[in-house]
């Protein structure tokens, strides 16, 4: 979900020599299987930025909220943004929410360099401990079941050049996160029109017959509910020729941290360490419990 709430510097740009190769390949996940001309192993975003001749300098830093005073910030922003244009959904989100606190997730802040303001947020939450919070109101397709996923809400940003500029950004950063995490879709909902920058994106309707779902998590206000393959996603832009496809792929952007990439162990078998049983609604769409991956928290 996402929301807009004023001014920008043009980012400083730098062009280096390419970082030495290393093998990045991945399959590609079954949902997007042949969509790609080809069948080429699609490149990581992650390999793709290293390898980069362009680095460009922002006027401000992306980074993961680590104490309760970035989290703080972060909720200042969101509320503001939320306030806007759904005031009554904004007076629940004047303080931070029980699930910013939650084990696999995490909330990533914009500030500004200039005078540490913040200029934007969103939220991740993966399904490694509990269902996401889109599942309190859809039953996710069969084709998801057992996959690693990630619900991208509370995206809220200044308005202005600035804004759009922080969005992109945002939106970026967390691509990167759930790449990093071993994410396989990206889900995020969006209300009129804001659905239309998910679909630009190349994100897909998960339910194209029902269109506009009344979302709980999100005052119960019609969501179009998306999804994004992120495995594929660099070779479908190049494939469509996309007008985002340098910025997220082929420009370093070194004020966007994210945090090392995590060692993976090979998936646990059973039901994972701490995970809480799934509400009734996602139970009933056949879930697996998924194997213990994602072990960040909102902070420590």
């Amino acid at each position: 979900m996402l929301e807009s709430i004023a001014n920008a510097s043009a980012p400083t740009v730098r062009v280096h020599p390419p970082l030495p190769s290393r093998a990045f390949g991945v399959a590609s996940s079954p949902a997007l299987a042949g969509r790609v001309a080809g069948g080429a192993q699609p490149t990581r975003m992650d390999a793709l930025n290293r390898l980069a001749t362009r680095e460009e300098r922002l006027p401000f830093w992306v980074r993961l909220v680590k104490n309760e005073a970035d989290l703080r910030k972060a909720v200042h922003i969101r509320h503001a943004a939320y306030a806007r244009h759904v005031p009554d959904l904004a007076q629940k989100l004047q303080e931070p929410e029980s699930t910013d606190y939650e084990d696999g997730v995490v909330v990533l802040l914009a500030e500004s360099k200039l005078d540490g303001s913040p200029l934007g947020t969103a939220r991740i939450q993966s399904n490694r401990f509990r269902a996401l919070s889109v599942e309190q109101s859809v039953n996710l397709p069969l084709w998801m079941e057992g996959m690693h996923l990630a619900e991208v809400t509370r995206l809220g940003i200044v308005g202005g050049t600035m804004g759009r500029l922080v969005k992109t950004v945002l939106i970026k950063a967390a691509f990167q996160y759930c790449e990093r995490q071993g994410i396989e879709q990206a889900i995020a909902a969006g209300r009129a029109p804001i659905d239309r920058h998910y679909e630009q994106l190349l994100f897909e309707d998960l339910f194209p017959a029902q269109g506009f779902i009344p979302l709980a998590h999100a005052g119960n206000l019609p969501h179009r509910v998306m999804a994004f393959d992120i495995d594929s996603g660099p070779a479908r832009w190049q494939q469509a020729q996309h007008p985002a496809l340098n910025f997220f792929c082929h420009t370093r952007h070194p004020d966007i941290d994210m945090g090392p990439a995590p060692v993976r162990s090979l998936p646990a078998s059973g039901k994972a360490i701490g995970a809480q049983p799934l509400p009734r609604r996602a139970a009933a769409s056949g879930r697996r419990e998924l194997p213990a991956r994602i072990s960040n928290r909102a902070f420590a």
